[in-house]
């Protein structure tokens, strides 16, 4: 694979080719249209293929994404008990089912699911030691969360200060 800016070079050349003047977008859509038409002849084949491998990396960033904001929250619930609040849940909550609308959309994921856990929690470590004021040494080294936990452990909303939930 090319690195980046060859990739964007080519990316601006392709377009400019085209007409386009270094607009993605435009250069895009009279791809897919060559594609409909069966024009393989001007279909710039490389760069579609780094576009659609580029579409798969952002799915993936975007679990990962969710798993790190998951991991967070549950970081910072494990180890500031006294400061859980209904935010911390909401996010928790609302990532997981982002997460699990990703996966279902693009069951593909699944196969790294390991590997994403793994960078998302090395993230999370470092945005938890930054947001809570504990050092990187206080957390796991690893993951100690299953993903059964990271998905559906339950999280209840914090009783308000000298009351009930």
């Amino acid at each position: 694979m090319a690195p980046p800016d060859t990739l964007t070079a080519d990316r601006a050349i392709a377009a400019r080719d085209e007409g386009c003047e270094g607009d993605l977008y435009t250069w895009a859509m009279q791809q897919a249209e060559h594609l409909r038409r069966g024009e393989w002849s001007k279909l710039d084949a490389v760069n579609v293929a780094e576009e659609i491998e580029e579409v798969g990396r952002e799915l993936s960033d975007r679990l990962e994404s969710a798993l790190r904001v998951i991991l967070l929250h549950l970081l910072k619930w494990d180890h500031q008990p006294e400061r859980r609040s209904r935010s911390w849940t909401v996010s928790i909550r609302t990532q997981r089912v982002i997460a699990e609308r990703i996966l279902a959309r693009h069951r593909g994921l699944t196969h790294r699911l390991i590997e994403a856990i793994g960078q998302a929690y090395r993230l999370a470590v470092i945005e938890a030691a930054g947001e809570t004021g504990l050092d990187d040494e206080t957390f796991p080294p690893d993951c100690p969360y299953t993903l059964d936990a990271i998905m559906n452990r339950p999280i209840p909303w914090p009783a308000p200060e000298g009351g009930r939930a």
